[in-house]
C-alpha cells in the first residue's frame, strides 16, 4: 500500500468512495465534475490499484488551506489509513509554505489526536464566503471546525 497523487484514472473509484459516504451523511458529495475540476488537491492511498482511501488539500489563502474529502474504505479502517494521507496533505501544506490548515469535520476528536484544535467557524471567511454559501446546510451547519498552524 502507498500513498500517491490521485490521477485521472482513479477518480470514478474516488467519486464512489466519497459520495457512499455522503449518502450516510458522513460527509457532503462532490460530482465528478468538481472532482476532475480539483484533481491535483487529492491523496490516494492505493492498494495494488485498489482505492482504500482519498483525502484533499485544497488552498484556500495565501496562508490557508483546507483538508477535505477524507474518506477510507470500511474494510480498511483503523489501520492508520486516514491519519496517514491527513499527514501527507500537512506535510504538502508545509512545503507549499501553507501556515495553517483546518478542517470542517463530523469527527474533531480525530483530528484533535494530529494536533488541530477547535475554531469558531466565523474566523474562516474565505470558507464561509466561498464553499458554504453553496451549501444546503448553510447557515445550519453541524460541522465543527479544527485548525492546525504549521
Amino acid at each position: 500500500m502507498k500513498i500517491r497523487k490521485a490521477r485521472i484514472t482513479d477518480l470514478k473509484q474516488v467519486h464512489k468512495l466519497i459520495n457512499d459516504f455522503a449518502r450516510r451523511e458522513a460527509m457532503l458529495p462532490r460530482s465528478l465534475n468538481e472532482l476532475y475540476e480539483t484533481l491535483r488537491d487529492f491523496c490516494i492511498y492505493d492498494d495494488r490499484e485498489e482505492i482504500c482511501g482519498v483525502c484533499a488539500l485544497h488552498i484556500m489563502w495565501e496562508d490557508l488551506a483546507e483538508i477535505r474529502s477524507l474518506a477510507v474504505d470500511s474494510k480498511y479502517q483503523n489501520k492508520g489509513i486516514g491519519k496517514n494521507l491527513v499527514k501527507q496533505c500537512l506535510k504538502e501544506a508545509k512545503m507549499l509554505g501553507i501556515k495553517r490548515v483546518f478542517a470542517l469535520t463530523y469527527h474533531p476528536e480525530f483530528f484533535k489526536k494530529l494536533g488541530f484544535e477547535d475554531i469558531d467557524k466565523a474566523r474562516l471567511p474565505q470558507k464561509i464566503w466561498g464553499d458554504c454559501l453553496r451549501c444546503p446546510k448553510f447557515p445550519e451547519c453541524d460541522e465543527h471546525a479544527v485548525i492546525i498552524n504549521l
